[in-house]
């Protein structure tokens, strides 16, 4: 699945965001320190945030040209979006939150999600127990019940300790090789970037200053 930014320009208050991106990987990390942009971009993916001018072009499909007028909603992008503190309803279960997505029924993907993020015995618990690591679990999880065409995960690592950050990476890892959808990952961790993903964009005060393979860019970016 590629997705094309061209143009694209965002304002945020005073911030001013401007990519011109081709993207086409399995997984690609957006990195760079904080206030780079990061999440900026993703939302506007998403369509969380309207650019001011360009276009944005998701496969075949063209989700938003501001020339033309053209905005698809948010809900009809075709998108899963994973903010950073994953946003679960804290009165609905596990399950309930999983299949949120999907508007309750259980949809094929489901038991396939439970497997590959180990949510079995989670199912019927209330979120308000859940760790930090089990609860982005379940968000990934309800992102990708409805069958995006992509996933974006807003630094869904964010806020974890050291430890928890290392058992989770592994179900990132897995989720690459066994789901077939493609994922932006917003990180700052140079870590992160290496393990997960193919390709990084790297964002610098809103601009891309770089884009290709982790071990050249991460170097570079040190």
């Amino acid at each position: 699945m590629t997705v094309v930014c061209e143009g694209l320009v965002v304002r945020r208050g005073a911030f001013r965001l401007e990519a011109d991106l081709r993207l086409s990987s399995a997984a690609t990390a957006i990195f760079g320190p904080s206030g780079a942009g990061k999440s900026t971009l993703l939302e506007t993916l998403a369509g969380l945030l309207l650019p001011v001018s360009g276009r944005i072009v998701l496969g075949e499909r063209t989700l938003v040209d501001v020339a033309r007028g053209r905005t698809v909603p948010s809900r009809a992008r075709g998108v899963g979006w994973v903010p950073q503190e994953g946003a679960l309803f804290p009165h609905l279960d596990v399950r309930a939150n999983v299949l949120y997505g999907a508007r309750g029924a259980e949809p094929p993907s489901f038991g396939r999600l439970v497997e590959v993020l180990e949510l079995e015995p989670l199912l019927g618990r209330a979120v308000a127990g859940l760790s930090g690591g089990e609860r982005r679990r379940v968000a990934i999880a309800r992102a990708l019940v409805p069958e995006p065409r992509i996933l974006l995960l807003d630094e869904p690592l964010s806020g974890l300790d050291d430890a928890r950050r290392q058992r989770i990476l592994p179900f990132l890892e897995r989720l690459r090789r066994e789901v077939d959808v493609p994922l932006l990952f917003v990180t700052h961790q140079r870590d992160e970037a290496a393990w997960l993903c193919d390709e990084v964009v790297l964002l610098e005060a809103g601009r891309v200053v770089g884009q290709g393979p982790p071990d050249e860019l991460l170097t570079s970016a040190e």
